[in-house]
């Protein structure tokens, strides 16, 4: 898109920060230093089972070749960064206390008109997926920057290329740099196809690594920064001490205010010290629900002391770490409120805990306001006003854009907004993006994408974590220490929701290349008789079995669990032939299956959790994960079977 001039290029730092402004006009600036470091990984002597090795038949004039290539990058952007030792830490994003020239805002903010300074606090959706410049989808988002002149987008999935094509098509018609937004809570690959998809974060709970939240956040830091994604809508600092809540579970890090508290801590550090910021979610705390916000309002009758010393603790910790957005809840709290206005909508909430109490002075985001809990009872433009003027700068996912600029429009002109508030939220917005420095450039450089976004170095992190958060809550009888100890003929009987189409076939590809012998077979929650018919004939085929459901949160479903006939059928197998439950996901599955024996939790459904249990069957990884959550009745915080060597 920028034939002819000059690239416009970001830091993609892995572990030095480049100032982005010294790099945005260099022309060829690509990450050499990325390249680099790729280039030093050290290459694993085992064999390669996900075929991700490098050829050993590549000319050695070529790689000559490309090692000099590298050179000359690393050389470059060293000579742009002032000649910085590779290694070195620095930090890109100042902390929220650090001042911005109120000159510069002040000039800024006497150009904007009403409707504008409106324009900033409004963010809405935005597809990632590819779109021509004369598709009507596009247009609408063209629309959004021209007419109502956002302040920011919030980007759901695409590939790198067509996100980062996408973005810079529209920062490049803005007026103002739009700050761009996404939820990457495990990892840019949560969002942008192909880029590193880390296990969900209830698996650093289990590691119990704060380096694991710091290594999170660092990846999705650098890839996301790599396709034009400045604010990342994490980490996730609620409390999951409800095993029946729907749609926190593995998001949270743990039960344990003080760890999460910690996890929280470090994870904010990973995002800063590579140039994205961070958000704490969602204030002031989901946790303790049972009802999905997407779809009702959920309610915590807990008064303040019992939010002081559980929910609001990791929120305490992620402030003084710096963060810079705090995302609020759609919950009531009526012993704290007075009232069942959710969270959202409180000023007692936003205001007066958040910003008076806890004294932060960042970005007050609001969850989305498509969700049930809000637009059912308000509306889509009276939602957006009382938000506003609860405490609220960013208006996130309004149900309807134009909706949402025209009540606002309407309660400044009628006084309801005053202007001086107006100014105190669009204030903070441009300063956010003065720290950025998005005001020196605001567009990425498509041909860095590919050194960057998925690269070696973080999907062998994402192996890493996966591996060591492996739990193994149960093992009577050792039917999982033998299978580590000799190969076997598995049914692998494989669950998920329709969006997780590929579920366990990774992990019945790398059982196979290690020696199993494994037929598998799939189930769906619309899964009929007869398909639970052919499942049963494949598991009497095979002297042992292994379940691998990927129970997971999901937004709008409303419950978290497997289907009655499978938790059915999961005891029935346990009772007659050696059967491994593995959780590709929610750690409470054993509540529907209390009597199966040997129970393995992974915490996610991604190809790096589905590599670690392959390699755990196969006895080449030891099992150390300890529960960062109780699972009632039986099972307390800390709990795990530790399996210390690789081989049983």
């Amino acid at each position: 898109m920028h034939s002819g001039g000059p690239a416009h290029q970001i830091d993609v730092a892995l572990t030095q920060a480049v100032h982005p402004g010294l790099v945005r006009e260099q022309r060829d600036a690509l990450a050499g230093h990325e390249t680099d470091r790729i280039r030093e990984q050290h290459l694993d002597p085992r064999p390669h089972l996900r075929g991700r090795g490098r050829s050993a038949h590549q000319p050695q004039q070529q790689r000559e070749r490309m090692r000099a290539h590298r050179l000359l990058i690393l050389t470059a952007v060293l000579g742009c960064a002032g000649g910085q030792a590779v290694g070195r830490t620095a930090q890109l994003i100042p902390r929220p206390s650090s001042p911005v020239p109120a000159a510069f805002v002040d000039s800024l903010l006497a150009t904007l008109t009403v409707r504008q300074r409106i324009g900033q606090v409004v963010v809405p959706w935005l597809s990632g997926s590819y779109t021509a410049f004369d598709d009507s989808l596009f247009q609408v988002a063209a629309r959004w920057v021209d007419s109502l002149e956002v302040g920011g987008l919030i980007i759901s999935v695409g590939s790198p290329l067509d996100i980062a094509a996408k973005l810079n098509a529209l920062q490049q018609r803005s007026r103002l740099p739009l700050l761009v937004s996404a939820d990457l809570e495990w990892g840019a690959g949560m969002r942008v196809v192909g880029a590193t998809a880390f296990p969900q974060i209830m698996a650093v709970g289990a590691t119990g690594e704060p380096r694991d939240a710091y290594t999170i956040g660092a990846a999705a830091a650098v890839e996301g920064r790599a396709v034009g994604i400045h604010v990342n809508f994490a980490p996730d600092a609620d409390v999951n001490n409800n095993p029946a809540n729907p749609i926190i579970n593995i998001r949270s890090f743990g039960e344990d205010p003080r760890t999460v508290s910690r996890l929280v801590t470090e994870y904010v550090r990973g995002l800063h010290d590579h140039g994205m910021l961070a958000t704490l979610k969602h204030f002031p705390g989901h946790g303790d629900t049972q009802i999905d916000s997407h779809i009702g309002l959920p309610l915590i009758p807990s008064g303040y002391a019992r939010l002081d010393s559980i929910e609001l603790v990791p929120f305490r910790a992620g402030i003084a770490a710096g963060a810079d957005v705090v995302m609020s809840a759609h919950i009531a709290f009526p012993a704290f409120t007075g009232s069942d206005e959710p969270g959202t909508l409180s000023a007692a909430v936003l205001t007066g805990l958040l910003r008076d109490s806890l004294r932060f002075a960042g970005l007050v985001a609001t969850d989305a306001l498509t969700m049930g809990a809000i637009v059912a009872k308000y509306g889509a433009g009276e939602a957006t006003v009382r938000a506003f003027l609860a405490g609220s700068d960013v208006l996130l996912m309004p149900a309807d854009a134009d909706s949402a600029v025209a009540a606002m429009t309407t309660a400044v002109a009628s006084g309801r907004i005053t202007p001086q508030r107006l100014e105190q939220s669009v204030r903070r917005v441009l300063e956010i993006k003065h720290r950025l420095r998005l005001f020196q450039g605001r567009t990425v450089s498509l041909d860095s994408i590919m050194l960057v976004v998925g690269a070696r170095r973080f999907q062998d992190q994402a192996d890493d974590v996966a591996a060591r958060a492996l739990t193994l809550v149960r093992d009577v009888g050792g039917r999982l220490h033998a299978l580590r100890a000799h190969r076997s003929r598995l049914a692998l009987i494989a669950y998920a929701d329709e969006a997780n189409g590929g579920v366990g076939q990774t992990l019945a590809q790398l059982l196979r290349q290690g020696g199993d012998t494994v037929e598998y077979f799939r189930l769906w929650p619309m899964s009929g008789t007869l398909s639970y018919d052919s499942a049963r004939a494949v598991i009497a085929r095979a002297p042992g079995t292994v379940f691998a459901a990927n129970v997971r949160p999901l937004s709008g479903r409303g419950t978290i669990a497997l289907p009655d006939s499978l938790a059915a059928l999961i005891s029935a197998t346990d009772s007659t032939r050696p059967t491994v439950l593995v959780s590709l996901g929610s750690p409470y599955l054993l509540n529907q299956a209390p009597a199966v024996k040997s129970y393995l939790v992974a915490w996610s459904g991604v190809k790096a959790s589905e590599r670690a249990v392959a390699l755990a069957l196969l006895g080449r990884v030891p099992i150390t994960g300890h529960l960062p959550i109780r699972i009632p009745p039986a099972y307390p915080l800390g709990w795990g079977v530790v399996i210390p060597d690789a081989q049983p």
